[in-house]
Order: C-alpha cells, then sequence, then structure tokens
C-alpha cells in the first residue's frame, strides 16, 4: 500500500511519509475494522477523570459533568463509559542520533505494549523519524507486522556537510540551508493530517521521542491545530538520554511537548532511559485509553467556519480532575 501526500508550502517541497521499500502490508485485516459514525453537527470528546492522586476514577454518569463551550453552557445530548471501542493509534518513534542507547530498550517494550493493547476491531501505523519521517507500517490490526516495523526502525542522522552520503532507501540525505536532524514537528502534523484525520471514533498519538526538534517546517503551534483537527489524543513518552546533551543544560524537549499533550488531552510522562519506567508508562497509558468516558453534545454555535472552540468538562465534584483535549476547530467533515 503506497501512501500519497499533499503536502507544499509556497515553493518548498514539505517531508512526506515514506513507506520503507518492501514493507510487507496485510492483503486483508484479521478481523473487519468498526467504526463510530458521528453526526458532522454534534461534537463528542472522550476523557478520563482522576482523583487528587491520579487515581482513574470510574462508574461516573452525565449528571456528574457539565460542558461549556466559549464560556457557555451546553445540553450534554450523550454520555457513555465506554472502555471497548476500536481505537486507532500511531506510534511514531524518534530514530534520531540522540536516541542512540534508547531504540532497542523503545523497540522491546513499545512491542509488548502493542500486544497487549491492541484487541481486533483495533488498528494501528508505525512512524519512525529523524531527518526524514519513514511509514514503517500503515494501518493495520496485525500485531506482528506493528512489532516487525518496530524492529525495523534504525538510527539515521544528517550528514556534517552537503554531500551525497546514501539515506533512507539510497538516496542522498536532503541539503538545505536549515540544518535537519530530527524532524519531529512534520511527523506529528503528517501522522495527524495525512493518518488519523481520515479516521473515526477513538484516536491516539504516541510519541516516544526526548521532545527535541531541529530541522522542521511545520512549526509547534501548527503541528498541536493538526492533531487537534484529527481529534487525536497526543501522548508523549520523553525518553531523553541526558548525558547525550552533556551537562550544559542544552536538553529543553519537555516545554513544547507538555503543550502539544496539553492542548489534546493526553499527558508526558518522563521516562529518562530506564526500562522498567517506560514499561510502567505504557501501563498508565494503556489504562487510560481503555477507561476512556464518551460525551457528546450539538453546540448552540452551529457555524462551521473553522474557527477554534475551546471547551471544558467541568466534573461537579470539584477535587476530580479531567483529563480532555482543550477544545476542537468547527470544520465540516469531507465526506
Amino acid at each position: 500500500m503506497t501512501l500519497a501526500l499533499s503536502c507544499a508550502l509556497t515553493a518548498q517541497t514539505l517531508p512526506t511519509l515514506s513507506p520503507r521499500p518492501g514493507q510487507e502490508q496485510p492483503s486483508e485485516p484479521e478481523e473487519p475494522i468498526s467504526t463510530l459514525k458521528v453526526n458532522v453537527d454534534v461534537v463528542q470528546l472522550f476523557f478520563n477523570v482522576k482523583d487528587k492522586k491520579g487515581g482513574l476514577i470510574p462508574s461516573l454518569t452525565k449528571d456528574d459533568f457539565a460542558i461549556i463551550e466559549d464560556g457557555k453552557p451546553q445540553t450534554i445530548k450523550y454520555f457513555t463509559a465506554e472502555s471497548n471501542l476500536p481505537l486507532t493509534l500511531g506510534i511514531l518513534i524518534d530514530s534520531s542520533a540522540s536516541q542512540q542507547s534508547v531504540l532497542e530498550m523503545e523497540k522491546e517494550v513499545g512491542g509488548s505494549f502493542l500486544s497487549e493493547i491492541l484487541r481486533p476491531k483495533d488498528e494501528a501505523f508505525v512512524i519512525s523519524f529523524d531527518v526524514d519521517a519513514d511509514l514503517l507500517q500503515d494501518f493495520t490490526n496485525s500485531v506482528h507486522l506493528l512489532r516487525t516495523a518496530l524492529e525495523s526502525a534504525k538510527i539515521n542522522s544528517p550528514p556534517s556537510s552537503c554531500t551525497s552520503i546514501p539515506g533512507v532507501g539510497g538516496g542522498p540525505l536532503p541539503c538545505t540551508s536549515k540544518p535537519k536532524g530530527t524532524i519531529l514537528y512534520d511527523t506529528i502534523y503528517l501522522a495527524s493530517h495525512d493518518e488519523l484525520a481520515k479516521e473515526v471514533g477513538r484516536k491516539a498519538m504516541i510519541l516516544l521521542t526526548d521532545g527535541e526538534d531541529q530541522g522542521s517546517r511545520y512549526t509547534i503551534k501548527e503541528a498541536v491545530e493538526a492533531a487537534q483537527k484529527a481529534d487525536a489524543i497526543c501522548y508523549v513518552l520523553l525518553i531523553a538520554d541526558r548525558g547525550f546533551y552533556g551537562f550544559g543544560g542544552g536538553y529543553s524537549g519537555d516545554r513544547e511537548m507538555k503543550k502539544l499533550s496539553a492542548e489534546t488531552g493526553g499527558r508526558v510522562i518522563e521516562v529518562g532511559n530506564k526500562p522498567e519506567k517506560l514499561k510502567e508508562a505504557f501501563d498508565q497509558i494503556s489504562q487510560e485509553l481503555r477507561s476512556q468516558y464518551n460525551i457528546g453534545y450539538k453546540p448552540t454555535n452551529s457555524a462551521l467556519d473553522g474557527t477554534f472552540r475551546r471547551v471544558e468538562i467541568r466534573p461537579k465534584n470539584n477535587s476530580y480532575k479531567v483529563q480532555a483535549r482543550s477544545g476542537y476547530y468547527a470544520v465540516a467533515h469531507k465526506d
């Protein structure tokens, strides 16, 4: 399967997701993929509720919440505590030079996570990113194919100067006046815009990265906007080998990743370079994705004008904390 992308910025060509040569694809899904169809004029939100210690709160009802859009109360049309709806999941794995000492750990623990969380009606894809974004595996519900894709991720760093040193697929690495090393923001944008935006239902991205970007043409603001428009929850497992950056305080990748996760209803989990912390982080994400509430309402502002609407889900118990995306873009869904 070839993924066709159309991304352009004035006269420049933006990065695209490149399927790995010889990438294996299943001819038929193992099970039919069912999806949740939602009317275009109804807003739906998936969210978690936690207590003061971070424990998940189950068994709440719609009477336990109020919804506010742009400061105006909304009427809840439906509410479910549903953890079995099909899940569409994107795994984005950083394969830049800074991840040299932690990549194998990410592959092993990430593969185990996929084996545990994916059910027959779920689907996932895998992208690695460094100087390029490579689609290692497109949508499938085959854990075998997904784990094989993860295993194929390799460290790839840019040349020190513009030469013909071969890159992925045997071609030269791109030469630009702007340094390229880790196109993190571009990859978030492309995964959102070209993969998840076409899907419906529950959608999430898990980023395995130190959060450092170098060379992206999209900004973090544009990446966040693309994730919001795709209704994708973004979890960031901050896997940072601080030794790579030395002792001069050069690491700052967590700042923008906190912005991304807060705006999309996910969160940042600090992992460092410890396998046990990575497994614990994956376990937490698995529990949260299987313990989501689904709430829907028809907004009083019915204009599909493309503007951003800020939404707040307020628990009536003040000791509870809601983890949800900050809002949505009021755009008509294309058929």
